[in-house]
């Protein structure tokens, strides 16, 4: 029993270390998926401590593998955690943490990409766009064969105020790899904006990014230019550089947040006095350019020239 006055505080019991997990279940990181263990726990600790104080706390862990992180999340002492894994092989491990942690660990064999989080967890967590985050947590360590496209799927849930941020600013604690053989993880922390610094469609926003980024070691007009079709390209750029005022001999990677409201708030204006403008696709049109040439030429040798 606890003595009067004092809060219990949950901790696992003694159980195998990671390594050890890994041995018993015969486990090996898969390269093609990018995957690497965290098998220190005091790097866990401490990747868990960035997510602030969890105390009874309700915490998504994507991609738990063979559950570095999960325990360390568990000793926090949260009120519930929900990880998702998309691998098999990982399941028995985790299984054997969910029955360390009665009432503490629920699992889920999917896809973090796909799973629906929005009914995961009680209603009553929910709060207004503008009032503090609510006491949910987003917590993995990912990998690179599902981070980018993760991320640009969150930050589209942000946008939209549906999937994990139903509930609210929902934070996220993430851990990123450099490179699948090497063990730096950079640990960035993220808190939704109650208001965005660019105010356009998350979509408008994605494309403009995306084609900026297409030629990163080139001056940002040769990304930008896609956005155009080729008949109107050095116009068009150099209107939208211009309105923006964005120098053009700028790298993507030199340009500011400012730039990109910028030239989204210019491109967007473009767009409504062009209705066809949004929807081009510089590749679809480059498909039908060397469609029609392959035609031309094959019209040619068939009449001999």
């Amino acid at each position: 029993m606890a003595a009067a006055g004092k809060v219990s505080t949950f901790r696992l019991p003694p159980l195998p270390t990671i390594r050890e997990i890994i041995k018993l279940f015969r486990l090996q990181a898969q390269k093609q998926l990018s995957q690497n263990f965290l098998l220190d726990l005091r790097l866990t600790d401490k990747i868990v401590r960035k997510a602030g104080n969890l105390r009874n706390a309700y915490v998504y862990e994507v991609g738990p593998g063979p559950g570095g992180i999960t325990r360390s999340i568990l000793n926090a002492d949260v009120a519930e955690l929900l990880v998702v894994e998309k691998d098999t092989r990982f399941i028995p491990g985790l299984q054997m943490l969910s029955d360390a942690a009665p009432g503490k660990l629920r699992i889920v064999h999917g896809d973090v990409l796909t799973f629906k989080i929005e009914k995961a967890f009680p209603g009553s967590l929910k709060r207004q766009w503008e009032d503090d985050p609510p006491n949910i947590h987003i917590i993995g360590n990912l990998p690179f064969s599902v981070s980018t496209p993760l991320i640009i799927k969150w930050l589209e849930n942000v946008s939209c105020r549906d999937g994990p941020f139903a509930y609210g600013r929902t934070q996220m604690t993430l851990t990123f790899q450099k490179e699948v053989a090497e063990v730096d993880v950079g640990v960035v922390h993220f808190t939704p904006l109650t208001e965005p610094v660019i105010k356009q469609p998350f979509k408008l926003v994605e494309k403009l990014v995306q084609n900026t980024f297409q030629f990163r070691r080139k001056y940002c007009y040769r990304g930008l230019g896609m956005l155009f079709p080729e008949a109107q390209r050095l116009e068009s750029t150099g209107k939208l550089l211009q309105l923006a005022d964005v120098d053009p001999t700028l790298r993507p990677c030199q340009l500011s947040l400012s730039h990109f409201k910028s030239l989204c708030d210019v491109y967007r204006k473009m767009c409504d006095g062009d209705p066809q403008l949004f929807a081009y696709n510089f590749r679809e049109e480059l498909k039908q350019s060397k469609s029609k040439n392959q035609k031309k030429e094959a019209h040619q040798e068939s009449n001999g020239l």
